[in-house]
């Protein structure tokens, strides 16, 4: 298909050739000039409605990939610049940043600040470490507390029987509430009501 397409363009370029040359008269026309053009046009036709085979396409010609229908300017739009209210490609100055009464690194409104919640992470992850290492993973029947170093002494040895203790030996952290292993003592709810939330 390449090769027809091809040898019939370098004919067409030779016929314009051809017939600028005697147009200008820097050429006599040939004597069977219409006999030779009615010709070429003929046998041109008769290739050009001959069905190539299957693998006369296979070998000559090229498949292109292309697309069966053009995209709308609303999905090139999109392409290009993204969607404003899930991702907007262009970028755009932030605020929603807050600063952190705490340790004063910057974080985004309505999330929890990335560097105090690391640390909580961390000595979390000490913490479960210590209780893997003293209780093994043996089923848990009792209560476990975990207590830093001297948080034993502020309670009698009445206050501690029936539980499983878990001493580290350094000081609790200053932002390391106790409040994080304690239970709650507040009744669970009954009642199925949602209150309603962000009505302003």
């Amino acid at each position: 298909m390449a090769s027809l397409f091809i040898s019939n363009i370098k004919q067409t370029l030779g016929n314009l050739e051809r017939t600028l040359r005697i147009l200008f008269y820097q050429q006599f026309p040939p004597v069977n000039f219409h006999e030779l053009r009615i010709a070429n046009n003929a046998e041109c036709l008769n290739e050009r409605l001959a069905a190539p085979s299957l693998e006369q396409l296979m070998q000559d010609g090229i498949l292109w990939g292309v697309p069966k229908s053009r995209r709308t300017i609303e999905k090139r739009l999109q392409r290009k610049f993204g969607i404003p209210k899930w991702h907007w490609k262009p970028l755009v100055p932030r605020t929603n940043l807050l600063n952190c009464n705490t340790c004063g690194n910057t974080y985004e409104a309505g999330h929890l600040c990335t560097h105090c919640y690391n640390k909580v992470m961390d000595e979390t992850k000490k913490v479960q470490d210590a209780v893997q290492a003293e209780l093994g993973l043996e089923p848990v029947e009792k209560e476990v507390v975990v207590l830093y170093r001297g948080e034993r002494e502020q309670q009698p040895n009445e206050f501690w029987e029936g539980k499983r203790i878990v001493e580290l030996d350094r000081e609790r952290p200053s932002w390391f509430s106790k409040n994080l292993l304690q239970k709650s003592t507040q009744a669970p709810a009954t009642s199925t009501d949602i209150k309603p939330t962000e009505l302003a």
